[in-house]
């Protein structure tokens, strides 16, 4: 009987033993998902199968097993993504390592798999970056029930006011800037294009303040590794 396989993603791997791997997989029916893939440094006539397990293509995998760590039975391509190469390759490497801290393992994420097909497409199709990110992690924080709105003080209950200042307090939202209250704070004309979906600009510049915070309260102190290889990037070419 031929296993069925299910769409997937390859979000992270490490070596495990002498010819196995550690997987996590982002999948479309079982949300992220840890499997061991065995003997995939050994030769075979058809080619090993640890050739098509690369990050951001699209997979089609076969699961065995009950337990939270599931076997690896099968694996083919999905379809073909262009490479990520550069920035677009580390805003790729976070978002999968966005994805690995935070959601569950075999939690059913539909909706974060659609989101995931989107920013990987824009990304290999040199779209802006930024505004890929932004939307993606808007659509996360609303699947994992932490959405917020860009254009409503949470506290007072109001619309955000174009001439105002706002602070993003974490667990609350988007509030009024208080008298003597320290933090980053934000334009409210800028907030208003957030809300709309413009995430360009010092829009962008805003929403990214707004969500590094949120984002923040859910993954704790541990910094982000894909973050700080984008920084190190960074100072290569500043240097």
């Amino acid at each position: 009987m031929r296993q069925t396989l299910q769409p997937a993603y390859l979000l992270h791997r490490r070596p495990y033993r002498e010819s196995s791997q550690l997987l996590e997989l982002l999948t479309a029916e079982h949300g992220r998902v840890g499997a061991v893939a065995r003997g995939l440094r050994r030769r075979s006539r058809g080619g090993s199968p640890g050739a098509l397990l690369q990050p951001f293509s699209p997979l089609l995998v076969g699961l065995a097993g009950r337990g939270e760590l599931k076997t690896l039975a099968g694996v083919e391509t999905g379809g073909g993504l262009a490479p990520l190469r550069g920035d677009a390759l580390l805003s790729g490497l976070y978002v999968n390592e966005l994805l690995v801290r935070l959601l569950h393992r075999d939690d059913p994420q539909p909706a974060v798999f659609a989101s995931y097909a989107t920013v990987l497409a824009s990304l290999a199709d040199g779209e802006p970056i930024e505004p890929a990110l932004r939307r993606f992690e808007c659509e996360l924080l609303e699947a994992l029930g932490y959405a917020f709105a860009f254009d409503r003080d949470a506290r007072a209950g109001v619309a955000v006011a174009a001439s105002g200042r706002y602070l993003f307090e974490p667990g609350v939202g988007v509030c009024a800037q208080r008298p003597g209250a320290g933090g980053t704070t934000f334009a409210g004309a800028d907030l208003l294009r957030a809300a709309s979906g413009d995430f360009t600009g010092s829009a962008g510049k805003a929403a990214k303040g707004v969500l590094r915070s949120a984002l923040g309260e859910l993954l704790g102190e541990r910094p982000l590794r894909s973050r700080q290889l984008f920084l190190r990037r960074r100072e290569r070419q500043d240097g």
